[in-house]
């Protein structure tokens, strides 16, 4: 992955010494948490990443609700919590430690405080699918962003990876191929009609 270009304008989004907040959003499996890791890599002491996926409801909430089998649509988050959070980092004072959630798929649930944002920390990375939905408390996230760039790759691929991922924690290949077709292609569509709000766009090599 060549990041040079993208590191170069991010000195330059953050040459004036202040935070600044970058926004990676992108279809599941299109490689934004790679990413992610990769520019917070090339930035050691300045970067961190704070993941949208920490909000996702518990699983109990959401078998309550109803919408277990549809977990990774935008309802089975915890939106205006996030837009929350964003807030706080955006306004972070000198002598404060913001602690965001992180979701483990080992056990597929959030846990809260797994994320400790030092008030140091010049650049925070955010990735999730959906930081250019123009819905509920989801219109009020991009706003919070100094940019967001929108992540892409093949789409052959992209399934491919998440077919790998769900059979990688408990899934049988038929159950994943399942999962990818009815719950993760139709929320990969509706990111992609988001893709135009975007600064800029990431395309990750194949």
């Amino acid at each position: 992955m060549n990041l040079a270009p993208d590191l170069a304008h991010l000195e330059s989004l953050l040459a004036d010494g202040r935070r600044r907040l970058l926004g990676l959003v992108g279809a599941p499996g299109s490689g934004k948490s790679t990413l992610a890791r990769a520019l917070e890599q090339a930035l050691p002491g300045r970067a961190q990443v704070v993941p949208m996926d920490g909000f996702h409801l518990a699983q109990v909430e959401l078998q309550r609700l109803g919408r277990a089998e549809r977990k990774g649509a935008p309802d089975t988050f915890d939106s205006a919590g996030y837009v929350a959070l964003l807030r706080r980092v955006r306004e972070q004072r000198a002598d404060e430690i913001v602690y965001a959630p992180e979701f483990r798929r080992e056990i597929e649930e959030p846990v809260a405080g797994a994320i400790a944002v030092l008030p140091q920390t010049q650049l925070v990375i955010t990735e999730g699918n959906y930081l250019l939905l123009q819905e509920d408390s989801w219109a009020e996230v991009a706003p919070l962003l100094d940019e967001v760039w929108f992540v892409e790759v093949d789409d052959a691929l992209r399934v491919e990876r998440l077919v790998r991922r769900h059979q990688q924690f408990g899934r049988s290949a038929e159950e994943a191929r399942a999962w990818v077709a009815q719950t993760d292609e139709p929320n990969a569509r509706r990111i992609a009609a988001t893709r135009e709000r975007a600064h800029r766009v990431i395309r990750i090599g194949d």
